[in-house]
């Protein structure tokens, strides 16, 4: 499996349910208010959430979905474990990357910053504050439903990520999907079901004890 390929798993997560959308009169609320908002829920509590994925390749007209659960703690933990199409989980403790695929009987590691860092692999949701040192963001004229549709663009320009639009629910302040847009034109949607807030689990949870017998691949060294 090549480097492109392992990044694109983790940056592109989701494929779309699809929204309704209209072009409705702006609520007078601001970028910072509804940021304030998101900020005091996603840094007082560790938090879990199903997850429903779909990754669009575009130049060779390939979507994949996938669907499993995420369980995050602030700041910089978070553990996804891939239920469909197939078991695989990826762990990192905000310094190191565990990426498990029982069915190839192989454990990946890496840095976490190299997949999650400047919004990859929507690694801001364990650390909502990064939404404002890395992105501009605006408050979009059209909105989808029941959601603020908040676009943020890269303060540094890179392939990975071009814009990424977030939909924060207008009565609760959850965010409820990513969607992130490469340079290539790919697009990955990652929809939230069902989160559940104040979670005991611990900081072990965000390590990733490698089993006996299975082959270890370092990213770094990937080619």
């Amino acid at each position: 499996m090549q480097l492109r390929q392992l990044a694109l798993i983790i940056l592109m997560m989701v494929v779309p349910i699809s929204v309704h959308s209209e072009e409705v009169a702006l609520p007078s609320v601001s970028v910072d208010e509804i940021l304030e908002r998101v900020e005091k829920i996603y840094t007082a509590s560790r938090f879990s959430a199903s997850f429903i994925q779909a990754s669009t390749i575009k130049a060779m007209d390939i979507t994949d979905s996938a669907s499993g659960k995420l369980y995050v703690q602030y700041p910089g933990k978070m553990r996804w474990e891939y239920l469909k199409p197939e078991s695989q989980i990826i762990v990192t403790d905000g310094v190191q990357l565990w990426m498990y695929r029982p069915e190839d009987n192989q454990v990946m590691l890496g840095q976490a910053a190299t997949f999650f860092s400047e919004g990859k692999g929507a690694g801001f949701l364990s650390d909502i504050r990064l939404l404002r040192k890395d992105f501009d963001i605006t408050l979009e004229d059209i909105q989808f439903g029941d959601y603020y549709n908040l676009k943020l663009v890269p303060l540094e320009k890179n392939w990975d990520i071009a814009f990424v639009h977030l939909l924060v629910s207008k009565t609760t302040f959850r965010i409820a999907q990513v969607y992130t847009h490469n340079a290539y034109d790919d697009v990955t949607r990652i929809e939230l079901v069902d989160p559940q807030f104040n979670e005991s689990f611990g900081d072990a949870f965000f390590t990733f004890e490698i089993p006996k017998g299975v082959d270890v691949l370092r990213l770094d060294d990937a080619p």
